[in-house]
């Protein structure tokens, strides 16, 4: 039920692993025989994941503390860069245990709880950055936590495991990044802001996004959930 267990790939509603094309990309596997040489595991990678998306929304949240814009800019690159480097370590983690059978009893464990400790903590940083709200941050977090729970759970009911989005994982993370990169990239005259004083940015905005799109997210899960375990019963 995990990148660290199962290596047949799924469209949209079905099948157990999240179908990504990054995942079939050669360097992947060209890795692979770097990483056994030295000793790393599928949890190790995991792990990795976890501290990866902590450090991403402790850099978007000091962006509201920088000192200067030269420093502020930094810090949204450095959010940007550790999000894509957590996502790598979400598809190294499941392309190395598939490719060596390097799966463990607690593979399922390191999977999905590092997972969903990483995505809270980087909308939570991303809450409190500059022009953001930490109001959306922790909508966000939750949204983000309940949309993985509803895959698990449609699972567990009996349906196919679901990856349909508007808001699954992917595109919270690549949200997330293009708008922490855009505020890294660009002056601050250039990032738009809306609401009583300019109140929120660019990244608030993209937060209160990603809420509505796991809530829109969650209903389609469950909607086909329902409607393809009413059609099974015998």
């Amino acid at each position: 039920m995990n990148d660290h267990e199962t290596p047949a790939p799924g469209e949209g509603g079905g099948g157990d692993r999240r179908p990504l094309r990054a995942r079939g990309l050669p360097l992947w596997k060209a890795l692979i025989p770097l990483l056994q040489r030295c000793g790393v595991r599928p949890n190790d990678i995991s792990a990795v994941g976890l501290f990866a998306g902590v450090a991403a929304g402790v850099a978007l949240g000091a962006t509201a503390y920088a000192g200067c814009e030269a420093s502020r800019r930094a810090l949204w690159l450095a959010g940007a860069l550790l999000i894509l480097f957590r996502g790598a370590c979400n598809i190294m983690d499941g392309v190395l245990a598939v490719e060596t059978g390097a799966s463990s009893s607690t593979g399922y464990l390191w999977n999905e709880f590092p997972d969903r400790m990483a995505d809270a903590a980087a909308m939570l940083g991303a809450g409190y950055a500059a022009g953001s709200e930490p109001t959306a941050g922790w909508a966000a977090a939750v949204a983000a936590v309940i949309t993985a729970y509803t895959r698990a759970l449609v699972r567990v009911a009996g349906a196919p495991m679901d990856y349909r989005g508007p808001m699954a994982k992917p595109a919270r993370l690549a949200l997330l990044c293009a708008v922490a990169a855009y505020c890294g990239l660009t002056p601050a005259t250039w990032q738009p802001a809306w609401g009583r004083g300019s109140a929120t940015g660019l990244m608030g905005a993209a937060l209160w996004i990603v809420t509505a799109g796991c809530a829109v997210t969650v209903w389609r899960r469950l909607r086909h959930a329902a409607q393809y375990l009413k059609e099974s019963r015998p």
